[in-house]
């Protein structure tokens, strides 16, 4: 059987988004690409699921049974890491189902997703990092504002904090991303064809300090990242914070796990005064095979198809950098990828848990072809 997944709901907007159009309305705007439909969850992941359902409603509506069964998976929670995949995935295994593959939303048809590529890039993600949050808090005496004292919580958080920054995690080349890399450099003009072409020969140092220079979206493939994403502190403006906190949110690179993770962090703070605390955590998940023999081929069928209906896509593996509900079907499934069908630009993909998140009608259609030339592929 084949799992096809995507999430019925999405994350929400602040007042202080500056939406060019409402975020909720569904407006279809015309743009110098053409029309397309302006939203939150157009791209994560209201579009996918739709087509999904749409490619499937052809399909039943032509009279097609496929060869292999198919399971859709929708959930409800995905962005708050609720109970529905989780409990998906138990009734899968009460039921006895082994899937082949399962797909979910991740990688996309890419414009503009790496320095010196023209063609856009389909990434199909065979791993993703695990998402972890930690907290940072320090506690100390508050007071009134008019008299503070040196080395009060706030000035501690912010010095772990800083310290943080200027000790990122080491550079990490994995499996996917070598992949990857080789796959692009024909593509790339000289120097960096060459040092791409010998990616598995050129030390791993070398190779991420130049993705680590490219830009954040690169260097985020060679490392676990790190982040403060809240901070608090005192209740009003005038009172000295008795307790002062951070929260850090950690994406870990697979091979590595939630406890060393942890000991970068707290070496790097390098203060016991700031109590360092698992939030929740995820570990990496287990790598999906893209090599195997025909009969066990799902990233081989994934990547004919993509081929066929995105002739001028690059289609590779990666290493994907979000969290998804996927990772819950690992414990049923040793194929487990990840990839919206929808051509995305940068500032498409920039849109994502953000402001003016819209898709193109053109490209959610050629989605719903794509969907719907996998499941005659079965």
């Amino acid at each position: 059987p084949v799992v096809l997944m995507a999430h019925q709901d999405v994350v929400p907007v602040t007042p202080d988004d500056p939406w060019t159009h409402p975020a909720f309305a569904a407006d279809v705007v015309e743009t110098p690409e053409g029309p397309a439909i302006w939203g939150r969850g157009t791209l994560d992941d209201k579009g996918q699921l739709v087509a999904i359902c749409t490619a499937v409603e052809r399909l039943l509506a032509d009279g097609l049974t496929p060869a292999q069964d198919v399971w859709l998976s929708f959930g409800a929670d995905e962005e708050v890491s609720g109970p529905s995949a989780p409990a998906a995935v138990d009734e899968l295994r009460r039921r006895g189902v082994e899937p082949w593959f399962v797909l979910d939303e991740g990688g996309a048809v890419a414009g503009q997703a790496f320095p010196g590529v023209g063609a856009p890039v389909a990434v199909v993600g065979a791993t993703e990092k695990g998402t972890t949050t930690l907290s940072l808090t320090v506690t100390g005496r508050g007071g009134h504002s008019s008299t503070p004292a040196p080395k009060g919580p706030t000035a501690r958080l912010g010095r772990a904090l800083w310290r943080l920054d200027q000790k990122q995690f080491p550079i990490n080349v994995p499996g996917p991303t070598v992949d990857l890399l080789r796959r692009l450099a024909g593509h790339l003009p000289l120097p960096l064809r060459a040092l791409l072409t010998g990616a598995t020969r050129t030390p791993p140092g070398v190779l991420g300090r130049a993705l680590v220079a490219a830009g954040p979206e690169t260097a985020a493939m060679v490392r676990t990242t790190m982040v403060a994403t809240t901070l608090s502190g005192a209740p009003a403006h005038n009172v000295i914070a008795a307790r002062a906190r951070a929260e850090v949110n950690l994406r870990i690179m697979p091979g590595e796990s939630v406890a060393s993770a942890l000991d970068h962090v707290r070496d790097a703070v390098g203060d016991r005064q700031v109590a360092v605390d698992v939030v929740e955590a995820n570990e990496p998940s287990p790598l999906s095979p893209t090599t195997e023999p025909e009969a066990l081929g799902a990233f081989a069928l994934l990547e004919r198809t993509i081929a066929d209906v995105f002739p001028d896509a690059i289609v590779t593996p990666y290493v994907m950098m979000a969290g998804t509900d996927s990772r819950f079907f690992c414990d049923i499934c040793p194929r487990v990828y990840r990839f919206a069908p929808l051509r995305m630009s940068k500032e498409q993909r920039a849109s994502i848990h953000s402001f003016d998140e819209h898709v193109h009608v053109a490209a959610w259609l050629e989605g719903v072809d794509w969907y719907v030339a996998l499941l005659r592929s079965l």
